[in-house]
């Protein structure tokens, strides 16, 4: 897990802070804290909702089942 606020995030994705808001919103994104009033999210997580969606994959709909299709694209290689 590496942590990452929607500013952080957004930056490395090349989004805006308010899509990487509206994708933790609408799939749940693994958060991991709070610092002041930004969330923290799992950046590993983020990263695999807008991988999905850049490939029109559909987004699965749990933290966990993105751990898993991490893994088996880790696999694969």
């Amino acid at each position: 897990m590496h942590p990452a606020t929607a500013r952080q995030a957004a930056a490395r994705l090349d989004r805006s802070p308010i899509t990487i808001r509206q994708w933790a919103r609408r799939y749940h994104a693994r958060v991991l804290g709070r610092v002041g009033r930004e969330v923290v999210y799992d950046y590993d997580d983020l990263a695999t909702i807008e991988g999905c969606i850049w490939r029109g994959d559909e987004v699965p709909l749990t933290p966990e089942a993105r751990d898993e299709l991490r893994a088996q694209l880790g696999r694969a290689a």
